[in-house]
This record gives C-alpha cells, sequence and structure tokens, in this order.
C-alpha cells in the first residue's frame, strides 16, 4: 500500500470517529434538560452558596430518580458569581453559552441583577431563591420569578416587629452598601419612620473591614433601643461581637443576609439573644421534613437557610417544563407565569404578574445556644405570638 494512501487512511478513519464522538456527545446533553445555577462558590459568601447548590443536587435528584421531565433527565449546570457583579455577568454567559433552558439560583442581589440582564437578552427564564431586592421583578421582564418575598415586604415586617413587639422608639439601621443591603435598609428605615420610631443612624460600613468599632460607638452615642444590619453574616458575626466587647446592651438584629450558621461561629457568644427577620427555614416548615432528612443524610449536616428555597425552584421549573411539555426558554417562562399552585417544601408556590412569589412569609428567629430558634410571627390579625 501506498504509504500517502495509508495516511490518508488513517486521518480519515480519526476524523470519522471522532466525528462519531461528538455525535454520541450530542446525543447524551439531548437526552438532558440543563438548569443553571449561578451562586457564589468563592469569596465570603460561598459557604450560602454551596448550600443553595447542595439544594438544587436534591431536587434535581428526586425528579431525576421519578423519571427526569418529557423523558430527560435534568443536568445541572453550576457557575460561581462570587457576589461580584462584574463576576455574575461572566457566570451568566457561560451559562447562556452551555446551553442551559432555565436558571434557578441566586444569592446576592447585586450579582443577580447583571445575571438576569443577561438571561432576558437571551430569552431564558431566572427562578431567583434567595435575591430578594425589588428591583429585580420591577424592570418588566417576563423571564423572571421569585420563590422567596421581596425586601420592601421584610423591611415593614422588620419594622412592625420592632415597633410593636420590641416597643423600641429609637432605632439604629446599619447596611454594608450593596445592592441587597441598602435596599432592605431603605425599605425599613421608610416603615419605621411612618410608624413613628426616631432613626436615630442609617448609614453605612465597608464589609471586609475588621474593625467596626468607630461607627459602633458612634451608633451608641445616640441610645439608640435596637441596632439592625441589613448586610450579609460575614459582617454581622463581627458586628455584634465588637458591640458586645464596646458594652452595647441594646437589641441587635439581623436581615436575613445574616441569617447562616457561620454568625454564630464568627461571633461566638455575643451572637446569643441576636434577632434575626427572615423567610422561615427548612427546621420551622411542616412540609420541609423529607428534605431535611435528606440533605443529612446527603451532606452530614443541616441546610442553611435558602437552600430548601432554591430546591423549590429547581422543582417549580421541572413542573413548569412538564406542564408546558417543552424544554424550549419562552416556554418555560410562559408556563412559569401560569404556577398558582405547586407545592413546594416551602409551601404553595404561585407568582403574580411581575414574577414575585404571590404569598411570601416572613418569622423572626433568635439566636440561642449556636441555634437558630424560632421566636415570633404574626397571626392573621397581625399581632405578634410565639412561634412554637
Amino acid at each position: 500500500m501506498n504509504p500517502q494512501n495509508n495516511g490518508t487512511l488513517h486521518a480519515t478513519l480519526a476524523l470519522t470517529l471522532l466525528s462519531l464522538a461528538a455525535l454520541a456527545s450530542g446525543l447524551v446533553q439531548a437526552q438532558t434538560i440543563k438548569i443553571g445555577v449561578p451562586v457564589p462558590l468563592s469569596g465570603s459568601s460561598a459557604a450560602a452558596g454551596t448550600d443553595i447548590l447542595n439544594g438544587a443536587k436534591l431536587a434535581a435528584a428526586k425528579i431525576n430518580a421519578a423519571g427526569g421531565v418529557l423523558g430527560k433527565q435534568i443536568e445541572l449546570v453550576p457557575e460561581d458569581d462570587a457576589c461580584d457583579a462584574q463576576t455574575a455577568v461572566q457566570a451568566a454567559q457561560k451559562l447562556v453559552d452551555a446551553g442551559v433552558v432555565a436558571v434557578a439560583g441566586g444569592y446576592c442581589s447585586s450579582a443577580a441583577l447583571p445575571e438576569l440582564t443577561a438571561f432576558h437578552r437571551a430569552g431564558i427564564p431566572y427562578v431567583l431563591d434567595a435575591s430578594t431586592n425589588p428591583k429585580l421583578t420591577e424592570m418588566g421582564y417576563d423571564n423572571v420569578f421569585r420563590t422567596i418575598g421581596r425586601d420592601d415586604e421584610q423591611g415593614p415586617f422588620a419594622a412592625s416587629f420592632m415597633k410593636n413587639s420590641l416597643h423600641v422608639k429609637r432605632a439604629a439601621v446599619i447596611d454594608d452598601n450593596t445592592t441587597y443591603a441598602k435596599g432592605l435598609a431603605q425599605n425599613t428605615v421608610e416603615s419605621l419612620k411612618k410608624m413613628g420610631v426616631d432613626v436615630v443612624y442609617a448609614d453605612s460600613i465597608t464589609p471586609g473591614q475588621m474593625d467596626y468599632s468607630p461607627t459602633l460607638t458612634k451608633v451608641s452615642s445616640l441610645k439608640p433601643d435596637v441596632i439592625y444590619y441589613t448586610g450579609y453574616f460575614s459582617e454581622a458575626g463581627l458586628l455584634v461581637k465588637e458591640a458586645r466587647q464596646v458594652g452595647l446592651k441594646m437589641t441587635f438584629m439581623g436581615g436575613d443576609g445574616t441569617n447562616d450558621p457561620t454568625l454564630m461561629k464568627t461571633a461566638g457568644p455575643a451572637a446569643d439573644g441576636m434577632i434575626i427577620t427572615t423567610a422561615p427555614l427548612a427546621q420551622f416548615l411542616a412540609g420541609a421534613h423529607d428534605y431535611l432528612d435528606q440533605y443529612n443524610k446527603s451532606y452530614g449536616q443541616g441546610p442553611g437557610p435558602y437552600s430548601v428555597y432554591e430546591y423549590d425552584a429547581v422543582g417549580v421549573t421541572a413542573k413548569a417544563i412538564a406542564d408546558g411539555k417543552s424544554a424550549k426558554p419562552a416556554d418555560i417562562s410562559a408556563a412559569l407565569h401560569k404556577v398558582t399552585n405547586y407545592q413546594g417544601a416551602t409551601g404553595t408556590i404561585g407568582f403574580n404578574p411581575k414574577g414575585d412569589r404571590s404569598r411570601a412569609v416572613y418569622i423572626t428567629v433568635v439566636v440561642h445556644n449556636d441555634q437558630f430558634e424560632p421566636y415570633q410571627r404574626q397571626d392573621a390579625s397581625g399581632k405578634w405570638v410565639a412561634m412554637k
């Protein structure tokens, strides 16, 4: 045989094998439905992001064990957005390029906002599990949904608790200058003022500092009855620790961004008695018992605050795909808008025309013996009652 012909034959065979491999890979990919999961997997919020991803994995595993959706398996595609706007843009583009048909995730609103813009441009639905800034569902986009409440719902809730349960007359509100924290702070301050509470301090700290005593000293001089911090758990732990070290005795509160076990690890005993406004934790939800058991069995520890909302975000997305009998992004968005009574681990989920959860709920929890314990909620009449 001519050596030249022999080389040509080998080259042709190699190309054929590569084509077959590519075809096989395409067939495998065609048998899955890709759902993107953008979360912080690096940086100070990595623990929260990992917890959310774990919730997504449990949801996908349950769906796939039951036969998947439309005869196909759910394939999760995680991307690290680092809670950073610039990184988030890159993460969103990677998910678009990967061919995801829907996205379920989000933690920091400052990252979710640029992600949403990218997904809207690509026509891909984004179901948020933890990003609470109102702007996300106020932009007029038809592809955004939320399994959790908004800051302009949590702010009035927090203000009502301070006014009507704690009976405070003077309040200090501190944020960390991020999109989420500033939004929650603004809504809380506005509500406190409407209720006649004197807001003696409302300003920002810079995240990542090692010493917040100058801010705390200034706040202390204004003699508030309560300090409400609307930023994230990493700074909250240090703030409450330093507050107690400098002798501040007033009630210390945090928004739902402080709701993470890392808070207690950072603050130690100083966190005891801290009150947090939050969507109900999995351990306080009647419909989440199986989820709790599965999370503990799979990961050797209990879930953080948002993984169960991610679990439902993946679940309701799968329902929309099944209901619409299509894995096309536009069809998924259309089907999500029709969801009114999905029975999730966090309760009944339906979306209003903006994409927000129709019946969002908030509670207060208190730190006691390194644990989050149920504290108070509002009953149907708006009265504050102890949680059982």
